[in-house]
Parts: C-alpha cells; structure tokens; sequence
C-alpha cells in the first residue's frame, strides 16, 4: 500500500508538503516524491528502503517553491510521474495495484505508444496510468477511463496548472479525505496527516469521485456513489495509523474493540501478563486488557520507528530481517509468566514463528497464548500491494499440510464453527509453536468497525469479492448535480462547487 498527499495553498506550500507526505511513511518502503508547482514543475523521488522519508526530502523541500504540490510514499514504484501530455504537462501520483497491467501495456504499446520508468522489467504502475488517463478527450474522461479499465484498484492525484485533481478509486477500496485551513486545501490517504500542519476534515470522497482542487476551493468534477463502497478492513486492522479515521471510524477504537471481542472469547485460560506486538498490535493488546482485567505489559518492545514495518517490504529476506532486528524482548517481564499475544494478523507466519514466538521462550515465557485480530487470511489482496501469493499465506500452508494438495474451494476452511477449521488452527498453532491459539472470527471484526458488512472489503478473508474481482466492471457512474448549486466561474456545466 502507498499512501498520497496533495495541498493547495495560497502560498508557498512546500514545507507543509514534506510534513503531510512524511506523515504516511508507514504505508510504503521502497520509494518516496514530491512535486510542486510553482513557475515550473520541481520534482523528486528518493529510495527509501535504508533511510526515512523526512531526512531524504529536508534538503530539498527548501529548494522547492511554489503554491501547490502533491507527495507520496510507495511501496512499490518510483513516483509521482512527470508528463508532458496533450492536456499539458502534470504530475501524477498513484495508490493502488492494477491486475491486469501486463494487457494493458501490450494494448498501448501496439498503439505505438512507449514506457521510459521501467524497473524490473516492469512497467510503473504510475507511468501506465499516466498514459491511460492521456487516450481520454479530457483530464476527467481519461481518469474515468482507467476506472474502467482496470482490474483492481487506483486512487490518484495529478498536479497541473488547475490544480490537483483528486479521484478516489470507483469502488473505495483505499480513501481520499478532503481537509481545509485559513489558507489552504489539502487531500490525503491518512487523515493522520492532518492533525498536525492545521487542517480539518471536511469532506470523505466517495468511491469513483473526482474532484479538482485549487485556490478557489473544491469543484466535483464528477459525482461518486456511496452504495459501491467496499475499503479495505486491513486499514482498521493493520495498516492505517492509529489516528487516522476512515470512513469516519477511528482505527484505533477499533483495535481496541478487536482485542476486547478477543477476550470475551478467552473465560477458559488463565494468563499473567497480556502483550501487544509493536506497533499496530499494542492496540488490541490494550483493549483485551481492559476486557479481562489482566495487567497489561511488554515484553516485547519495539527500538525506534526506523525499522519500520516488517509486512511492506517487498523482499522476504527484507522481512525477516526487520522482524529479527526490531523488537527486543524484555527478559524481566517474560520469565515464568503465562502471556496473551494480541497481533493485528498472521500472514505468511514465519516471521512470528522464528522472531517473536522464539524470544519469548527463550527468555523463560510460561505460556504463550496468540491472539489474531482478524480471521485466517486465505487469499492474497488484489487491490493493494500485500501478500502477492496464495502458496505463502500461513493459512493455506496448513490446508495444504492437512488435505495433502491445495484445494480451490476452502469454505468450510473459512467457517469458523466447522471441523475442518479447527484442525486447520490447530496445525498453525503447532507449527509456530505456542500453547494456544484463537483467531478473530469475520462477525466479531465486522462489528468492530461498526459498518455494514457490504461496505467493506473483505476479500483475503472470505473471497467475497465486489465489483472488479469477479470480472471486467462495466459500471458507470451516473452524473447527478444538485439543482440551484452555486457554480464555479469556469466550471462547465455539469460541475458542482462543493466549497
């Protein structure tokens, strides 16, 4: 997952860029950018993969000037990307991953059309939409013509002498938010981001809005449709910032709601100590503590934010090496003690299994009870940049184990109340080697975020899967403006002024 950044203001807006793209450092590893626009386009990209995002870009967001600009930290590409276009020259930064990239390509490479940011044999994601938004008649159209040919997910902004234009991807898997100060509008993946620099939220943009931003204020450039809406639940559960709301729902509540289901379920152990894993864990550690009126400690402690997270990077040997280097385990609060692990999720396993599980029995722990917050995950994301592959994923390893081949249909794998599921627990818990195990059950988790079920994205879990997954999405979304709404002095009709 990436995470984009955008501001308007009407002045120089290159400081409160840094800042507010800094603030999503948590979502992406491999590359960091900025792009202002002042006089001219100033742009930069940095690796990130050794170092942070602030101590790559202080230098030189001094040497940047202008009034508005837009950020990003990815995970995956080098971006924002710079075109030239026939709509002139933008900026574009992009959050999401485009399934069918490959067709894609091929399609405009035939139109005779060529890619120059290629990394691996791979083309930018950011450069490919860049050049599918250029085959609309207009900015908009051809934002709206990557909505319709993409299997997956792209929420995107583009810097042009308009403005930013922001646009959330049509089925709302990953947010954009909308916040305003004195001076300035600003968009956001991470209302984390706002708290800070100054701006307060005003409006979250609804799947497949799009909305140009620039110092006048906020025209819709195209209406969304709250019914499609399907986020990613990982954002509660793992991967958004503990501040930072989505969908109004604040991520860190619902941790705590999580870890609270989690000891409604535990009235037959005994514990000492009850943990959170660093840092996303800590949360739902809390929230079981205060449901079972266990004290709540560390033995497990994370040394500085600099090693970031272990489950973004791309490479495994990155991974393991971030779960083996960053936590550090405190012997004196480990030894002799029967202990609840609250951790956001298991993925592949290993990492829990040979860096955290390992430590704690080394330094003496009595007992070691695992606490997911969310059910087993069974299928690998398709709409961000996650686990890429269904052969890794610690749940399908023990199918695989217990039924001797993959299987395709996992459903009574999935239900918790089944026999199958059980067994299926029981070989995880064996092989990472702890005295208990028990996961979040789909309905638990659901009611924490406190949305409807329809409204979320619960695909690595169930395989439920709205709108693009199940094939090419022909969906449109139909232009609805508000009769007696006050117009922009150059809006074409059609357009409605939001502020």
């Amino acid at each position: 997952m990436s995470g984009i950044f955008g501001i308007v203001s009407k002045n120089d807006c290159a400081e409160t860029l840094l800042y507010g793209t800094d603030y999503h450092s948590h979502l992406g590893t491999e590359y960091g950018g900025m792009a202002v626009l002042g006089t001219e386009f100033t742009r930069q990209i940095h690796a990130l993969s050794q170092s942070q995002f602030k101590s790559k870009f202080f230098d030189d967001y001094q040497r940047m000037r202008g009034n508005k600009g837009i950020g990003v930290i990815s995970a995956l590409d080098e971006q924002p990307i710079y075109l030239n276009s026939k709509f002139g020259p933008f900026c574009l930064a992009t959050n999401g991953i485009i399934e069918n990239n490959e067709a894609l390509v091929a399609t405009l490479l035939k139109k005779g059309i060529s890619f120059s940011e290629v990394g691996k044999h791979i083309v930018n994601t950011t450069e490919l939409v860049a050049k599918l938004i250029n085959q609309g008649t207009d900015l908009v159209h051809g934002i709206e013509k990557v909505f319709d040919m993409i299997d997956g997910s792209c929420s995107l902004l583009l810097l042009n002498r308009t403005g930013i234009f922001a646009a959330r991807d049509r089925f709302g898997y990953t947010p954009l938010v909308i916040g305003k100060k004195d001076d300035a509008w600003a968009v956001t993946s991470e209302t984390a981001a706002f708290h800070n620099i100054g701006f307060e939220i005003v409006k979250y943009l609804d799947p497949g809005e799009i909305v140009l931003i620039n110092e006048d204020g906020v025209v819709q450039r195209k209406p969304g449709t709250p019914r499609t809406n399907q986020i990613c639940t990982f954002l509660w559960i793992y991967t958004g910032f503990p501040a930072s709301n989505y969908e109004g729902v604040n991520a860190e509540i619902v941790r705590e709601k999580c870890g609270r289901a989690l000891a409604r379920h535990d009235a037959d152990i005994e514990v000492d100590v009850v943990s959170g894993i660093p840092d996303s864990g800590l949360a739902h550690g809390l929230g079981y503590a205060m449901a079972s009126n266990k004290p709540f400690r560390r033995p497990l402690v994370k040394y500085t934010p600099g090693y970031g997270r272990s489950y973004t990077p791309p490479s495994q040997q990155t991974r393991d090496h971030i779960a083996k280097m960053k936590l550090i385990p405190v012997k004196e609060v480990i030894k002799d003690n029967s202990i609840v692990v609250c951790e956001d999720s298991i993925v592949r396993g290993t990492q829990l299994k040979n860096f955290t599980i390992k430590k704690l029995w080394d330094c003496g722990a009595k007992q070691i009870h695992v606490r997911p917050a969310c059910p087993p995950l069974m299928f690998p994301c398709r709409f961000n940049l996650s686990t890429r592959s269904i052969h890794e994923l610690a749940a399908r390893k023990a199918i695989r184990s217990l039924e001797g081949h993959d299987l395709e249909d996992v459903s009574e794998y999935i239900d918790h109340r089944s026999a199958k599921y059980k067994r299926m627990i029981e070989w995880i818990a064996q092989d990472i080697g702890v005295t208990t195990l028990r996961y979040q059950t789909v309905e638990d988790m659901v009611e924490a975020v406190g949305l409807p079920r329809e409204k979320l994205c619960l695909y690595c879990w169930t395989g439920e899967c709205p709108g693009t997954c199940r094939k090419k999405s022909k969906f449109r979304i139909k232009e609805i403006v508000s009769s007696g709404t006050r117009k922009h002095k150059e809006e074409p009709a059609g357009q409605k002024q939001l502020w």
